[in-house]
């Protein structure tokens, strides 16, 4: 700790004119604990700093001159008259006893300022926009910037510089006196939120939680992010070091010391509208906890039984008394409760990569397995604080506040509390694919409640999000909405239509604000009814159809959704022909999807391949097929594993008049790699590659050359358009071509040649040899129909039968009149 003499400071001032003058003025006392000194609380301006200082009569006299009319440099004059008139040798200022140029210095500062506060025998407050010769009692305009009072009272550094000291004089702008603390008090409590007694006596003088002394920092400001969590480490006792930088990492550097000190529960009770880890992003997450208080482990548990139990009935006399032995288990849970509550375990925090480990009564969710609510030891006003928190990965997440009711009785577990959570490891992504529902003129018009652009929807898992996205066809009056959310850490699709008249039509943001509305309201039954995903060996096979037939028209809307990664999804809607008269949306219904890595243009379904083989390094199922000359782009019937062509698409553009050379039609070339490494004995293997049979019946081809169909928007609308009469037919997404092919086994021995095979593998051309003995076979989504409703077929049935009974007697009614009159 550096002090300023203030005699010399004083007398170099007195003799600045004299070049020859060398003062000492900043010197290191003999023992800080006993030197008697004064102490500066102020806001920065244009200061001096500590080598200006010490340096000042070795400066030219102009750059002496500038540095002598600066703002700081008066308020050290005036600092060490004041001290020189109150009887004191010593002056600590911020701006000049710190060598800022050493981080060391620096961080030691920082470390011990509370401390040093706290040790002056008198601080003085420079109040610099205060031009009154009296204290301000009510807040005023002309510190609007600063929420109506003085703009000490909002700077971060000030907060312990207010109560550290026992003895504070507050001076105004002309440096004149304007009150002290404890006169001050009841009027330094309205204005910071502190309470009297600790402004008066210091921390120790009343017991504060930690959510508290966080609130009285939560409007304060700093110029550097850091000195948010620096500026509070004396009040709660810790240190750390310094790293300028790390931004808001400071804080939540604070927040784990704190808890390495302290098992104050209040710590976690701060409030956002953000989910994610335990820790606050600020001390502004604590701006409700005022009168947050620490409970006692007898108070904490009595009141516990009291929300939690009693409350909810699960306690109730009567219930005990009638129940018999199913009281006397209630009543070993009371004593489980208050046992965990006096134990050690209860009292620890524990920190690690792993999390933050707590002891924590929790209840959990009624409606999501994955969801819990934590109650801490404290209490804001009334009620016990609670967080709700979401088992993500090997930790818990906080998330947002839900609707809750439970008749589970708490139980206390041990949780891992997630500290630190990157943010895109907090989103998940819905990967819009809406390219065929553009074929019936049914296009994107807007989202609600927020616009996003491309096909991306970005949602967090750890709170409830609902995006609309509204589809119309304006010409036919036609439109539906599909809402992408979360709710409970469960990803939910659903899909509504309008049903307003041609008359009623209303704009499309009105349909979206209603929609969203219906579905938020429903949220909670859509997530629970959602159908689960099955895996097979990390690959995802099912996706899920929901299909919602549109008012006034021949048309459904039809949504398909899936996971795409490890924790996005695919969302592809479309618009078809409705297969029969229908009612809403109906239920989930499962469609399978696997192409191994294949990019695809749409959804398509893989019939059981046996040989593997990686296209471009994206693992590929193929299969072998003979019979005839297999090419891209053929389609047919596929029946108990035998394919059978009935034509190709390519064929059927040039009926069509599609110019099929053109590029968005071309397909794609592909480089092929195997596992031919496994066959180190097979001959001329630079141009070799292996494909894995899953019974052992290996194939080895020579320069092989992979195609497959483009996956572009255009390819995706021509087998939407090909869809009507193509319905329910198989098409060859992948051919493998070579220039010989033979099997090995899974010695690498050769078992029989291309030749041998070629005699009944008829998939090869003859006028050069180019062999195709590899493709593979899929089912587009977009060519899948559903079955007509018979139900409705029955309805309708029935319906005609009566109508031409009717129209029968109408008819026989006519002949007997005509009959009468003649």
């Amino acid at each position: 700790m550096k002090l300023l003499d203030v005699k010399a400071v004083l007398d170099r001032e007195k003799d600045i004119q004299e070049a020859e003058s060398e003062y000492e003025v900043l010197k290191m006392p003999a023992d800080e604990d006993t030197t008697r000194y004064a102490i500066l609380s102020h806001r920065w301006g244009v200061e001096v700093t500590y080598e200006e200082m010490i340096g000042l009569m070795k400066m030219e006299r102009r750059k002496r001159d500038e540095v002598r009319q600066r703002y700081g440099y008066q308020k050290i004059i005036k600092t060490c008259e004041l001290a020189m008139k109150d009887g004191y040798e010593w002056v600590w200022i911020d701006t000049c006893c710190i060598d800022k140029r050493s981080s060391a210095e620096l961080s030691e500062a920082i470390n011990s300022m509370y401390r040093w506060y706290q040790n002056a025998q008198i601080c003085y407050a420079y109040l610099n926009d205060v031009d009154s010769s009296v204290f301000p009692t009510e807040q005023n305009a002309k510190f609007s910037k600063s929420n109506g009072w003085p703009e000490w009272f909002v700077r971060g550094w000030t907060l312990q510089e207010l109560i550290a000291p026992k003895r504070i004089e507050f001076f105004n702008q002309d440096w004149a006196p304007i009150g002290n603390k404890r006169y001050l008090a009841p009027m330094l409590a309205v204005i910071t939120g502190i309470p009297r007694e600790v402004l008066t006596g210091g921390l120790a003088a009343k017991r504060v939680s930690v959510a508290q002394v966080m609130s009285w920092a939560a409007g304060r400001k700093t110029t550097r992010v850091e000195d948010r969590a620096y500026s509070l480490m004396g009040l709660f006792g810790v240190n750390m070091p310094m790293l300028y930088g790390e931004g808001k990492k400071a804080f939540r550097r604070l927040q784990l010391e704190i808890i390495r000190e302290s098992s104050d529960h209040s710590i976690f009770a701060w409030s956002s509208s953000q989910p994610g880890g335990v820790l606050a992003e600020s001390p502004g997450d604590f701006w409700h906890c005022r009168n947050m208080r620490k409970l006692e482990p007898d108070e904490y548990v009595e009141t516990l039984i009291k929300e939690y139990i009693n409350q909810s009935n699960l306690g109730s006399q009567r219930r005990v008394d009638i129940l018999g032995r199913k009281g006397r288990a209630h009543q070993r849970k009371l004593a489980a409760l208050r046992d965990a509550v006096n134990s050690q375990q209860f009292r620890t925090f524990t920190v690690s990569n792993a999390g933050i480990q707590v002891f924590l009564p929790v209840v959990p969710f009624p409606d999501s397995p994955s969801h819990f609510r934590a109650i801490l030891s404290c209490t804001s006003d009334v009620n016990l604080q609670a967080i709700d928190l979401v088992h993500s990965g090997s930790g818990f997440s906080r998330t947002t506040a839900t609707m809750y009711s439970s008749s589970t009785y708490p139980e206390f577990k041990t949780l891992y509390l997630t500290h630190h959570q990157d943010a895109n490891e907090m989103l998940r992504e819905f990967t819009l694919d809406d390219v065929n529902a553009s074929y019936y003129g049914f296009t994107r018009h807007g989202t609600h409640p927020h616009e996003f652009s491309g096909d991306t929807v970005t949602l967090s898992p750890l709170t409830d999000n609902l995006v609309v996205i509204v589809y119309a066809n304006n010409n036919y009056r036609s439109r539906f909405a599909v809402g992408l959310g979360y709710h409970l850490g469960q990803g939910w699709v659903h899909v509504v239509y309008d049903d307003h008249s041609e008359v009623n039509w209303t704009p499309w943001s009105d349909f979206a604000h209603t929609a969203y509305g219906r579905m938020w309201e429903a949220r909670a039954k859509h997530a629970q009814s959602f159908p689960k995903h099955k895996y097979d060996y990390g690959c995802r096979y099912d996706y899920f159809i929901k299909h919602a037939h549109l008012p006034r028209s021949i048309w459904a809307a039809r949504v398909i959704w899936g996971r795409w990664e490890m924790d996005n999804f695919k969302v592809v809607v479309d618009v078809d022909q409705c297969p029969g008269c229908c009612d809403g949306p109906h239920a989930w219904t499962v469609t399978p999807y696997d192409c191994g890595g294949l990019d695809t243009p749409g959804l398509m379904n893989a019939v059981h391949q046996s040989y593997k083989l990686d296209l471009d390094g994206w693992p590929a199922p193929l299969g072998e097929y003979s019979g005839y000359e297999i090419k891209l782009g053929d389609y047919g019937d596929y029946v108990n594993e035998d394919f059978r062509q009935s034509g190709n698409i390519f064929e059927d553009m040039k009926i069509l008049d599609i110019d099929s050379g053109d590029t968005v039609y071309c397909p794609v070339a592909s480089y092929v790699s195997g596992y031919e490494s496994a066959w180190e004995s097979t001959e001329n293997q630079d141009d070799l590659v292996v494909a894995i049979h899953d019974k052992d019946k290996h194939m080895a081809l020579r320069q092989p050359k992979g195609f497959w169909l483009p996956t572009n928007e255009d390819f995706a609308l021509l087998l939407k358009a090909m869809s009507i009469h193509l319905s329910g037919k198989y098409l060859v997404i992948t051919v493998i071509q070579c220039s010989d092919f033979y099997r090995v086994d899974d010695d690498g021995e050769q078992s029989s040649s291309g030749d041998d095979l070629a005699s009944d593998h008829a998939s090869h051309s003859k006028e050069t040899k180019i062999l195709t003995p590899l493709c593979t076979i899929a089912s587009p989504q977009v060519w899948q129909r559903e079955l007509p409703c018979e139900e409705r077929r029955e309805q309708f049935k029935c319906i005609r039968e009566y109508f031409y009974t009717l129209m029968d007697m109408v008819s026989s009614l006519i002949t007997v009149g005509i009959y009468l009159w003649c």
